[in-house]
């Protein structure tokens, strides 16, 4: 959990992640579109990736990829990250993180 938290405070916009979902991939996609440069844990590539991934289950991220955190705070998974885009308050959540500037 302590390592979780300390990755998620390192840079604006972070996302805990799997190479092979393909859910990460259109979120990842979707803060690539908009200006956005986040830091991206690969949970399937990294030694520690199994612990990462309890921790985020146990934070409430289920399933526990994709996981974004936006100003150190966790936000949600796909699901919700869509409907903030939709409904567009994500914009606003990255400009207050410091992630995009306009």
């Amino acid at each position: 959990m302590d390592r979780v938290a300390k990755l998620a405070s390192q840079k604006a916009v972070v996302i805990f992640s799997k190479s092979s979902c393909c859910m990460c991939h259109a979120i990842k996609r979707l803060f690539y579109e908009q200006g956005v440069s986040p830091a991206i844990y690969e949970l399937d590539e990294d030694a520690r990736g199994k612990e990462m991934e309890w921790a985020l289950t146990r934070l409430g991220c289920k399933p526990p990829v994709p996981a974004v955190f936006i100003g150190g705070k966790f936000v949600g998974s796909a699901n919700t990250i869509l409907t903030l885009q939709l409904n567009g308050s994500l914009k606003n959540l990255l400009k207050n993180a410091g992630a995009i500037w306009l």
